[in-house]
């Protein structure tokens, strides 16, 4: 199923932790298939923004898989909102933040984390995104500046 020109409901819900496990991470919720045709729809901004494909490493997350990685219950990726990505043809996650940052693009919430991906998250339909831009690293979280 596509969810948008470049982004596909398979690619957006794949897990290797949920393949390893034998969960079916696929949403059967229309709200989160929603969601993550919002979330294309700002990945597909992202794309045009560098002009270069974008690789998810993790998109939607069931609650189990959520669980098994360790992060909070209140995760984007539950909700089918957020995800991890990296554009090793565009440049660095260091790059890709500091573009995103600078942009018109709508996004909730963009992470730096690790110096290795970017965290991505788009508010609801009809809510208003946050803007928020953080960096998490071993020295902690803190704004991106």
């Amino acid at each position: 199923m596509n969810l948008s020109p470049h982004f596909t409901l398979k690619e957006l819900t794949a897990s290797e932790i949920a393949d390893r496990h034998g969960i079916d991470n696929i949403p059967s919720d229309p709200s989160i298939i929603a969601n993550l045709k919002t979330l294309a729809k700002g990945l597909e901004h992202v794309r045009t923004l560098l002009n270069r494909p974008i690789l998810v490493n993790s998109a939607y997350r069931c609650i189990h898989v959520n669980q098994l990685l360790g992060s909070k219950p209140t995760s984007q990726h539950v909700k089918g909102l957020a995800a991890d990505i990296i554009s090793p043809l565009f440049g660095s996650p260091s790059e890709i933040i500091k573009k995103i940052v600078s942009s018109t693009i709508e996004y909730d919430q963009v992470i730096l984390e690790f110096d290795r991906w970017i965290h991505i998250s788009f508010a609801e339909e009809n809510k208003e995104p946050r803007k928020q831009a953080l960096i998490i690293n071993t020295k902690g979280t803190r704004q991106y500046k």
